[in-house]
Order: structure tokens, then sequence, then C-alpha cells
């Protein structure tokens, strides 16, 4: 965890909310007391992927064979 006093803190607050990592403490003092703590806010989790979620996004064309004129230095 790291210190920092009050006065360093009231100067390079948006600079220490941007470097703080997910889960760190940093904690803010002024004299002998913390009047304060930052703490990093963890990633939530990702939704697990759900199958046919996609359907509808992609259209292929059976027929349009003119796309593959790109590709025919690399087709056998």
């Amino acid at each position: 965890m790291t210190r920092i006093p009050l006065t360093e803190a009231q100067l390079r607050l948006p600079e220490l909310i941007a470097s703080l990592q997910p889960g760190e403490e940093v904690e803010i003092f002024s004299g002998n007391r913390t009047v304060a703590r930052l703490i990093g806010e963890l990633q939530p989790p990702r939704k697990p992927r759900q199958p046919g979620s996609a359907i509808g996004t992609l259209t292929i064309l059976s027929e349009d064979k003119t796309h593959l004129e790109d590709f025919h230095d690399y087709m056998p």
C-alpha cells in the first residue's frame, strides 16, 4: 500500500486515480492519521459466451466467386 500526504494527493489526484491498478490501494494521510483511501476497482468478470449470440450478424453469399480472385496466388 502506498502512503501519500494530503497536500501531494491534492496536486496529483487525477494522476493517482489514472495509475491505480485493480485492487491497489493508496492511503492519503494528514499528520499522523489516515484521511482517505483510494482503491482501484476490480474488473467485473466477463459474461460467459452464449452459443448463437451472433446469429444474423454475418451474411455469406455462396454464389459470390469474385472475392476468390484476390486469393488466386495462394490457392493450389
